[in-house]
């Protein structure tokens, strides 16, 4: 892209921009508003009101029905290259990212093969990621038996958190930690102030829970029971009280750890928390039996939950939605028995994410400017992005152009996700993504352009 000029005016020297976006709509930190966009360098530059008469070597005018949006942040990605590649990677990912309007994501440190437990593990992601990534990729590293001494040169690579497990992973290569293991991370963590990021689920209690065998949904919820998720939830809050460490609850489903949270906030706990599509827009009751496309770890649950999930991210006890993406191949998923103990636990929906949380939030009277905060600046602040998830001077200028009227059916074989699977195949959603602009230029899904990133302390 060609830098910047200077024109003549008369009321003197003005500016002349790479890019400058126009609209009726464009999605400021104080809400929608009439603005002229100046993007240099792939910074935004200026935010000026309509009519400023900007100018720049491309103009784009936004109709009357699209919304400039700041690219989303999606702090919960299993991308699962090298290794597993053939469940997901670098690529696929990031395309099917950028199509859903997502500029950044953060990869999970399992499913890899290997895991990122170590800086040489990262080296090795970091390396496959480099040349194929079409949004910006940071890696969050992994914290397991035995790799505290990891830690500390894991962050000073650059890697924004570290994850853990209470209880078996899925994968026997990412082994859980007990609470008094996460405990002594934790206390090392503190020190450099980075964050533990918790698959909070009860080893004990899911080992105590029916078994999940067989085609019957309820038996897979039974196996999977809110008290896992809320005596994980309470070990969490009690180990990062006592360390002063951060700490994040991933993939919330349990509404009933709500109030527990919400006072832990109160307490002084440095506590955030996420929760994913899946649970704001899927219920329990509507899941056929033998549909494991559906099964997710920790589950799916009922419509009351849901609603209450909802009323958690309203009053702000819940943080951000992010996908946790868990992608993997046809087989994996059990579709010819519908075995939900054999299925492979994961939901396809990187791409998909704004346009769920849309449409369910045009049901509930919530404007995309809340919706904006938590899928782009929540999870950015998560993450510790100073330049990503706003649309305001001095941030990268990824942006995504939103036709929030616009409807389309989901068809699994569209998507740019690398396996054909989705709990969304046929369902109506609003709200349609139709350019995504990484650094101000196009995403235009045949050449990369996407960046590594690093923690800001490291």
């Amino acid at each position: 892209m060609p830098h910047a000029t200077e024109t003549r005016s008369p009321g003197g020297t003005q500016p002349h921009f790479d890019l400058v976006i126009r609209g009726e709509r464009i999605m400021t930190p104080a809400g929608e508003l009439p603005r002229e966009v100046g993007i240099l360098d792939g910074r935004v530059s200026a935010v000026e009101p309509l009519g400023s008469g900007l100018s720049g070597n491309e103009i784009v005018e936004l109709t009357s029905t699209e919304v400039l949006l700041p690219g989303l942040v999606d702090t919960h990605v299993h991308v699962n290259e090298p290794g597993r590649t053939e469940w997901e990677g670098f690529a696929s990912a990031t395309r099917a990212a950028a199509a859903g309007g997502v500029t950044t994501i953060i990869d999970m440190p399992l499913n890899s093969l290997p895991p990122t437990t170590n800086p040489g593990a990262l080296h090795t992601k970091q390396d496959v990621a480099k040349d194929q990534a079409f949004v910006d990729v940071g890696f969050w590293g992994g914290a397991v038996p035995g790799n505290t001494d990891a830690l500390r040169p894991l962050h000073d690579e650059g890697v924004f958190g570290f994850k853990c497990f209470l209880l078996h992973s899925g994968v026997d290569e990412f082994p859980a930690l007990d609470p008094a293991e996460m405990e002594q991370d934790m206390a090392v963590l503190a020190g450099f102030d980075s964050v533990m990021i918790v698959h909070a689920e009860d080893a004990g209690a899911i080992e105590r829970a029916p078994s999940a065998a067989g085609t019957a949904y309820g038996n897979f919820l039974a196996s999977r029971p809110r008290g896992a998720e809320n005596v994980a939830i309470a070990e969490v809050i009690e180990r990062a009280g006592r360390t002063g460490a951060r700490a994040h609850i991933l993939h919330l489903s349990s509404s009933d750890a709500l109030p527990l949270i919400a006072a832990a906030k109160r307490d002084g706990v440095r506590l955030t928390v996420e929760t994913c599509p899946h649970y704001l827009t899927l219920t329990a009751e509507e899941i056929p039996d033998g549909a494991t496309a559906y099964k997710c770890c920790p589950p799916i649950r009922e419509a009351s939950n849901r609603e209450l999930l909802w009323a958690g991210l309203r009053d702000g006890t819940i943080d951000c939605i992010v996908s946790d993406h868990s992608p993997s191949t046809l087989d994996l998923k059990d579709l010819e028995n519908g075995d939900f103990a054999v299925a492979w636990g994961g939901v396809s929906s990187l791409q998909l994410g704004l346009s769920l949380i849309w449409t369910e939030a045009l049901q509930r009277g919530i404007d995309l400017h809340q919706v904006s905060d938590w899928m782009s600046a929540r999870p950015a602040q998560l993450a510790r992005l100073t330049t990503k998830g706003r649309l305001a001077v001095g941030y990268d200028a990824d942006l995504a152009i939103f036709a929030p009227d616009d409807v389309f059916v989901v068809d699994p074989g569209k998507l740019h996700h690398k396996n054909p699977i989705t709990p969304y195949a046929g369902k109506q959603l609003s709200g349609v993504v139709r350019r995504t602009f990484l650094r101000g230029r196009v995403i235009d899904y045949s050449t990369p352009s996407g960046r590594l990133l690093r923690n800001s302390l490291a």
